[in-house]
């Protein structure tokens, strides 16, 4: 199944997101089981968050592919993996995705931040198939996230690597400004050169201020996409300066076209998984409306 010809609604994956009291700031989970173990062939859209995914459906589940990596099982999905792909026979699989300063703490270092896939053992260690276990065992998708959570917390309270206030604030700035930031002018912002603030950014959270933004503004295109917008409307939106600007980045972090985002699965089920940031005023993809599933 292609990422062209999958559902876009996901009609045979239940989803389950964690109830508010398994939820922590700047982490976002989810859930999903396929009602019946069948074989998908996804590909995966690039997200301003590192994100984990923690296959349970045993040695014949999740594979993993980048243009110079192909991997089994458990992953971290650093932030612009470039053209990736999910395959193989998955029926359960827990989604972790941490924003940036949170995932320096979570993973011990930015490891994974960005690059485009590692296995998560290579980076989490031995404790991996540990937790993973657990997890396959627990008895609900509840129990799972309070294990998750737990584990998470845990992690970010054991001292890890922190990201400096400033580095903080200007991914802060470069969010809420969907990417469309004079990153040359953040410095002064913060008080410091811009060697530094380059010098610093990409030591504690793996990109550059400049592709932290191009990353942050394409979100927000694919987004638009998957709501039905046409790309010349999404490229004027989203501040590129034409639809062949859009198109060169749309390829240069998916390895797609635009039209092929649009139809991505994976973001057709973003209002679902994560229903905060859609409250919040993002726009609800147009295959997912009216599905009842929240």
């Amino acid at each position: 199944m292609s990422s062209e010809d999958a559902p876009s609604t996901w009609s045979g994956v239940d989803i389950a997101v964690p109830p508010p009291a398994h939820r922590l700031p700047g982490v976002s989970m989810a859930g999903f089981r396929q009602a019946l173990p069948a074989p998908v062939d996804i590909a995966m859209v690039a997200h301003p968050s590192v994100t984990l995914l923690i296959d349970l459906s045993g040695e014949d589940g999740l594979v993993y592919e980048t243009g110079v990596r192909r991997g089994r099982g458990s992953v971290v999905i650093g932030l612009a993996p470039g053209a990736l792909r999910a395959s193989g026979l998955v029926g359960e699989c827990l989604q972790i995705r941490l924003r940036p300063a949170v995932a320096a703490a979570v993973l011990g270092s930015t490891a994974g931040a960005d690059a485009g896939a590692e296995s998560l053992a290579d980076v989490w260690g031995p404790d991996t198939g540990r937790f993973e276990e657990r997890l396959r065992t627990a008895g609900s998708w509840d129990e799972r996230f309070a294990m998750a959570t737990d584990l998470v917390r845990r992690r970010i309270g054991d001292g890890g690597p922190r990201v400096d206030p400033e580095v903080a604030y200007i991914w802060r700035r470069i969010v809420a400004g969907g990417g469309r930031v004079r990153v040359d002018n953040l410095a002064d912002e913060v008080g410091w050169s811009r060697k530094r603030l380059w010098a610093r950014f990409r030591a504690q959270l793996g990109p550059t201020p400049k592709r932290a933004a191009r990353l942050v503004r394409f979100d927000h295109a694919a987004h638009l996409l998957a709501a039905g917008l046409p790309p010349a409307g999404v490229a004027a939106e989203s501040g590129y300066v034409d639809q062949s600007h859009l198109h060169r980045e749309t390829k240069a972090f998916t390895g797609l076209t635009p039209t092929a985002v649009a139809a991505a699965p994976w973001l057709a089920i973003d209002d679902i998984a994560w229903p905060d940031l859609w409250r919040a005023g993002r726009p609800v993809p147009r295959s997912a409306r009216g599905s009842g599933r929240r």
